[in-house]
């Protein structure tokens, strides 16, 4: 390894002092952009298990969204050198409650929702082909392939929020085909399907999503090192009585008291 004696604060003694420059493999962000994204009237598909219980009601009520999966797709920009297209298929859960049909009670269900969006960012240029002898994706053995040249995709996504939602009734009643991913769809249940479901109502939400996409490319870089990374804290055991430990909880003040907002903004 190189020395770097020359460095500012290279051989000072003492913690925290910079002892060395090290190189290091890692992912450094080219460009990225923030998006505040508010998704109207996005359609959801229910299996054909759960279609006919919400062609049967007068009613919903949007109860939870979680999100379940995105699929990026990363492709080089004509005649823009460097810059790259983003798309993203967002997959997402949008647990509801059905008023009214056959049933006195109302009834869970839960519906999958599709939302796509592009973006382009800079991700820079690289021509060269990269070996690795920790690629396991090669089919022949004992050989290594070349890793992709193209930046690396990454989303960051907070959960989304259901703003509104609506029953509607179609025009006619129709069948419909959703091609979803194996995963996805396993979320929904054993065997359940998307196929030929016979419509006549659908439920449409808005929901609110907030995401931050980025393009990464792995390359080399100098880092300065100060010292190991060390815990600074001993585990301790955990011997005590469910009660001993219980009282060491501090007592949850805000769950029965919650603040106010002038206190929220003073923390």
């Amino acid at each position: 390894m190189a020395e770097h004696k020359d460095l500012p604060g290279v051989g000072a003694v003492g913690a925290g002092c910079f002892k060395e420059a090290v190189c290091i493999n890692a992912n450094r962000i080219y460009d990225s952009c923030s998006e505040k994204d508010c998704v109207e009237g996005m359609v959801l598909y229910f299996t054909s298990a759960v279609q006919p219980t919400v062609n049967g009601a007068t009613g919903v009520r949007c109860r939870d969204v979680t999100l379940l999966g995105v699929d990026l797709d990363v492709d080089s920009v004509p005649f823009n050198k460097g810059f790259y297209s983003v798309d993203m298929t967002f997959y997402v859960k949008v647990d509801l409650e059905l008023v009214g049909g056959t049933t006195t009670t109302d009834t869970q269900v839960s519906g999958l929702g599709i939302y796509t969006k592009k973006v382009i960012l800079y991700g820079s240029e690289g021509n060269v082909n990269v070996f690795s002898s920790d690629d396991t994706s090669s089919n022949s053995p004992g050989l290594v392939e070349p890793g992709a040249t193209t930046p690396i995709a990454t989303v960051k996504v907070a959960n989304p929020i259901c703003l509104a939602h609506k029953l509607c009734d179609t025009a006619e009643t129709r069948s419909v085909t959703v091609i979803v991913p194996n995963a996805i769809a396993a979320q929904f249940g054993q065997g359940a399907s998307f196929s030929e479901v016979s419509v006549n109502k659908i439920v449409l939400v808005t929901l609110g999503i907030f995401s931050i996409v980025s393009l990464e490319r792995k390359v080399q870089m100098m880092i300065p090192v100060y010292d190991y990374s060390l815990p600074d804290k001993e585990c301790l055991p955990v011997n005590d009585s469910p009660c001993e430990l219980f009282k060491r909880i501090k007592f949850p003040v805000d769950e029965f008291f919650p603040p106010r907002l002038n206190e929220l903004s003073e923390s």
